[in-house]
């Protein structure tokens, strides 16, 4: 199978879109040679938004025409199963064609809302481990084996080679990779987590760290693992025909060749008892909003926000705008989770790698907004000062890093964010506020209003 290109800008974003197909997303989604629709790195920047995806995938469901004789009392042809949209009913046939993809965009939202809450604190545990190691059982760096993608397992190899070349992996794939580095491998999970920030194309540390930490099982009730059947099932047999560890016994032989019982005895102590889930540690709220409307504002266009639907860019269409490429998070020097106690594996991102790099300058290069590099403070201050601003507008960011930026520059200027458009009408914050202690929580919040 070739490994897939991605182009950053909105023009490959709307190819890309205008090609999913719902229902068959939803059958052959774990599958590495799926229907999967790999638009996560221009979601990740906000080149299309998850509303803008969930319109698109609403439009191909109302596409579907209802098969003969389809009997109407379905499960889906319940109250609760059926949604309506714009006055009219999905249909049982729709419901199920398309119920997968917009269940993997519900989980997109909970992360971030997560991330919102939580801030810098995902780099940290979210519960517990259930694996019955303690956490200074696990290594803090990743080996050097599995980083230079030559471990001699060529499944594992795969995926290592892979991420570095495209800046991708199937969703799958990510899960088996994470398993054997913090499961076989017992390594931190947060060593794994940086490892795939620095390459991902769709490097989002709130997607990443908690997928990472599901499959850890520090946010989740038990560890994920994997074995040779499963992955032989959904990566279609590719990688253990030529194995030459295959069929082989002992430390020579293939590492997931067992029953997931027999694995799960190997590589854990016990199960720890299901802790108590916490509630999120909330993050300092973000610089408060204007009351007055400011009247030369600049625009900040940051990188969760690269596309039209950028709510300061609709609200401002004539105003002076300035993108600003974080020089210190090129470098490597943003630091996450730093501070007194802190493990050194929690202490910044690495540096991303070249193609994320060329990614978003392409993003940006179809925005009519000039880029500058530097600190991203300083360059908005002194674009502020250059256009006679009196103040700034931007759309509301989630990743601590460009609120810290937004916090500096509200010291010296006023800064209003506008909210994006959401994939759900559910607040963020307060008592009307789901549940995000589990997925499952939210969605029985979030469904009903998404299909409604």
């Amino acid at each position: 199978m070739p490994l897939p290109i991605f182009r950053g800008g909105r023009r490959a974003a709307e190819e890309r879109l205008a090609a999913i197909d719902p229902a068959r997303y939803g059958a052959s989604r774990n599958h590495l040679s799926g229907a999967v629709t790999r638009l996560s790195p221009w979601i990740r920047h906000g080149v299309l938004t998850l509303a803008e995806v969930r319109q698109a995938v609403f439009a191909r469901l109302e596409a579907l025409a209802e098969p003969a004789g389809v009997v109407q009392a379905d499960l889906f042809a319940s109250t609760a199963g059926c949604g309506s949209r714009g006055g009219r009913s999905w249909s049982p046939a729709q419901r199920r064609a398309g119920e997968k993809l917009i269940s993997e965009l519900g989980w997109r939202d909970y992360w971030q809302r997560l991330w919102r809450q939580l801030g810098d604190g995902i780099w940290h545990d979210r519960e517990p481990l259930k694996t019955g190691h303690r956490p200074d059982a696990y290594a803090a760096a990743l080996p050097a084996d599995i980083a230079a993608a030559s471990t001699g397992l060529p499944c594992i190899d795969a995926f290592a080679a892979e991420l570095m070349a495209t800046g991708w992996l199937h969703n799958h794939a990510r899960m088996w990779l994470a398993a054997y580095v913090v499961h076989w491998r017992r390594v931190r999970w947060q060593a794994g987590a940086r490892w795939f920030l620095q390459h991902l194309l769709d490097g989002d540390p709130a997607s990443n760290n908690l997928s990472w930490q599901w499959v850890a099982s520090s946010f989740s009730p038990k560890p994920y693992i994997f074995n040779r059947a499963n992955l032989e099932r959904f990566s279609g047999g590719r990688f253990c025909g030529d194995c030459p560890r295959a069929g082989r016994g002992g430390a020579a032989g293939c590492p997931f060749e067992a029953s997931y019982e027999q694995l799960q005895a190997r590589l854990f102590l016990a199960f720890a008892p299901q802790a108590e889930i916490p509630a999120p540690d909330l993050q300092p709220p973000p610089p408060a909003n204007l009351v007055a409307p400011l009247r030369r504002p600049l625009v900040w266009v940051h990188g969760e926000a690269l596309g039209p639907a950028n709510p300061a860019l609709l609200a401002h269409p004539d105003a002076p705008a300035l993108a600003v490429l974080d020089a210190d998070w090129i470098a490597g020097h943003a630091g996450a989770g730093q501070g007194a106690g802190s493990p050194a594996c929690l202490v910044g991102e690495l540096p991303p790698a070249s193609g994320r790099i060329r990614f978003l300058r392409a993003c940006l290069a179809e925005l009519p907004v000039p880029v500058r590099e530097g600190d991203v403070a300083t360059e908005l201050l002194a674009a502020a000062v250059d256009h006679g601003c009196d103040g700034l507008v931007t759309s509301r960011p989630v990743d601590p890093r460009l609120l810290r930026s937004a916090a500096r520059v509200a010291a010296v200027l006023p800064l209003q964010m506008l909210e994006p458009e959401p994939f759900v009408a559910l607040p963020f914050e307060g008592d009307a506020a789901p549940d995000l202690r589990r997925f499952s929580r939210y969605w029985r919040r979030a469904e009903p209003l998404v299909w409604g």
